[in-house]
């Protein structure tokens, strides 16, 4: 019995040393993967709530993406920003014109950056609000401006339709054609392709120009043949 209990108390006793915390910067790191990834933010308690874009946001984003299929529709580049001031009539010709735009994006924008975030984006529809509404407050004319684009895509122009010209078609006219480029193509305009380019020579037996070419074949089908005598 004695070396029994001497026995078991050599078994080492298990370690209860309580774990190491996660250290604050691993928290913050789980938590801003989690939400580029899932798309979602803190709602409190550790619930997590699905982020919803505002109408701005949206139309932000598309005008963003459009043409460039690399964008991530986080950051908006010159061109882009100045078809949106177009195409949602931020741009009226008057008190806002594509060189003001094209100021004011210069004046929100990052010193070494070719693009602006959507913070830098509302900042400066701001400066153009209070050029465009005078007689208005900032946060008024803001929101005027904000309501001129929110819901908005990018117009896409349609195809440049050929416009009929006289001398165009004149030209185009393979029936008013005349000397070597009339010989080119047939009656109903189709070329005729090397025929029409170069001098074919005819080893049919007629002389140029018989327009009864083997009707005489045609004749004598038709015939009887005559039995000898």
């Amino acid at each position: 019995m004695e070396e029994f209990k001497v026995q078991t108390a050599k078994h080492p006793v298990p370690n209860n040393t309580p774990l190491r915390p996660p250290s604050e910067h691993s928290k913050e790191r789980a938590k801003r993967l989690s939400t580029d990834s899932n798309g979602t933010s803190d709602g409190g308690a550790g619930a997590k709530t699905p982020v919803e874009l505002t109408a701005l946001e949206e139309a932000f984003r598309r005008f963003a993406i459009h043409g460039d299929t690399r964008a991530t529709g986080k950051e908006l580049h010159g061109k882009n920003w100045s078809k949106l001031c177009k195409d949602c009539g931020v741009i009226d010709g008057k008190t806002i014109t594509l060189t003001d735009v094209d100021i004011v994006f210069s004046k929100v924008k990052n010193k070494s950056s070719r693009t602006i975030t959507y913070c830098q984006f509302k900042e400066a529809l701001s400066e153009l609000a209070r050029k465009r509404f005078k007689d208005k407050t900032s946060e008024e004319a803001a929101e005027e401006v904000f309501k001129m684009i929110e819901g908005k895509s990018p117009i896409i122009a349609g195809v440049t339709r050929a416009v009929a010209s006289p001398t165009v078609s004149r030209l185009t006219d393979t029936s008013k054609f005349t000397g070597s480029h009339k010989e080119r193509f047939d009656e109903t305009g189709r070329g005729k392709g090397k025929a029409g380019r170069v001098d074919m020579v005819d080893t049919s037996g007629y002389v140029s120009g018989y327009k009864h070419a083997g009707s005489y074949e045609k004749k004598m089908q038709g015939k009887p043949q005559q039995k000898p005598m």
